[in-house]
């Protein structure tokens, strides 16, 4: 468990997502549509599913090809999202007219380009946490006093790592280019899911029984599937196994790696989460430029402002370094993990140069109320950053 910025205020305790209304989640666009050309901006309210799956939806009711499709964020399936998508050569009107399960059309207009991913400000959250203690009316405001002054730790955390949580083990073995470790960390461990089925296809495949652990894989778990049916054809035969995952999922191990070791950047500097040390790679938090820090005092009134902030490393092989102690300290998380930067140049479009992220972020429009056992937190936070890294904070039980 990641160290909090407030350990030394009290958790209320509570759960949230009981349901999907106790968890809101509202994308800040990064501009309005113009009105004219040939893409529908579609700002859209799911329910209960992924992003993806709400696409798969509207193009498979809308007889267009997914490719035509934009979108500025990736939203998981807990809670109600309001987001916008774009459709290519699809009218306002036909986008509105659109009835599906999960699924609501708020507002189209018409824009010239496509949407990408990244095309947005931040986002907009109202979570409601259940089972509070009784000290929440105390402790609550203290600790978001404490966060909207100093910000918001910008840890990615648990619902990064997949399924099971090992998502970045897998991305490990691939940079060592250890194939079993892979297949190994991908069918993973069978105290990890809570299916029955899962959780003994899993002891199957323990046991060597590849067979077996093919029937009792559970029919959504593909990657899992696809790599046991080579196994089973060509037992031993690990890397062309594993190469039956795809390529957008490899990718998305690698980088559940960088945020693992981002994330042990962060827990290294929670103390002095808002001050800057020479060396540093400052991030301007306007625009997401970086510059060397040669003087920490002298910009120390920078970063007192929020108008930059020191940032920790998503590690790739073209990622710009810091300086002194802080490259020193980015160093050892590297040395513990077994990986060098170099390692990250990997073949067949899987190469990840690398970035920088700031250590942590603000969190703007904060506001609360009480009702019962139940608190309501609303606030905004920029694109990529998680609200779940401020209610832990809060509730202080993950």
């Amino acid at each position: 468990m990641h160290p909090y910025l407030t350990a030394n205020i009290p958790g209320c305790g509570g759960t949230i997502k009981e349901s999907p209304e106790d968890f809101l989640v509202e994308e800040i666009p990064s501009y309005p549509p113009c009105g004219s050309g040939e893409h529908c901006y579609l700002t859209i309210e799911k329910r209960g599913i992924t992003t993806l799956e709400a696409i798969s939806r509207i193009t498979a009711a809308l007889k267009v090809p997914e490719r035509e499709v934009g979108y500025a964020g990736m939203k998981d399936a807990a809670g109600v999202t309001r987001q916008t998508i774009s459709i290519q050569r699809i009218t306002p009107e036909k986008a509105l007219a659109l009835e599906l399960d999960g699924v609501k059309m708020l507002f189209a207009e018409r824009h010239s380009n496509k949407l990408k991913l990244g095309h947005l400000k931040g986002n907009r959250f109202r979570i409601v946490i259940r089972g509070v203690s009784g000290t929440a009316s105390r402790v609550v405001p203290a600790i978001l006093e404490v966060v909207g002054k100093r910000g918001v730790p910008n840890y990615f955390g648990y619902q990064r790592y997949g399924v099971q949580g090992n998502s970045h083990l897998i991305g490990a073995a691939m940079l060592r280019r250890d194939w079993h470790s892979c297949v190994d960390r991908l069918i993973g461990e069978p105290d990890a899911v809570k299916d029955e089925g899962w959780s003994a296809a899993i002891c199957a495949y323990q046991q060597g029984a590849l067979s077996d652990a093919l029937r009792l894989f559970p029919r959504h778990c593909r990657s899992e599937r696809d790599v046991l049916q080579r196994l089973v054809a060509r037992a031993g035969e690990y890397e062309k196994a594993f190469s039956a995952v795809h390529p957008r999922l490899k990718k998305l191990y690698l980088s559940a790696l960088q945020s693992f070791l981002f994330d042990q950047a962060v827990a290294g500097r929670i103390e002095g989460i808002d001050r800057l040390m020479t060396g540093d790679l400052a991030c301007k938090h306007a625009n997401g430029a970086c510059f060397l820090v040669e003087n920490a005092a002298a910009e120390q009134s920078r970063t007192d402002a929020f108008e930059i902030s020191a940032s920790g490393p998503m590690f790739g092989c073209r990622m710009k370094r810091p300086e002194g102690a802080v490259w020193q300290l980015e160093g050892e998380i590297l040395e513990r993990a077994g990986v060098d930067p170099s390692d990250f140049d990997l073949p067949g479009g899987l190469r990840m140069e690398g970035e920088r992220r700031p250590l942590r972020v603000p969190a703007g429009d904060l506001c609360w109320g009480a009702s019962g056992d139940a608190v309501t937190v609303e606030f905004t936070l920029p694109k990529g950053s998680y609200a779940t890294s401020l209610i832990r904070e809060i509730t202080k039980t993950f």
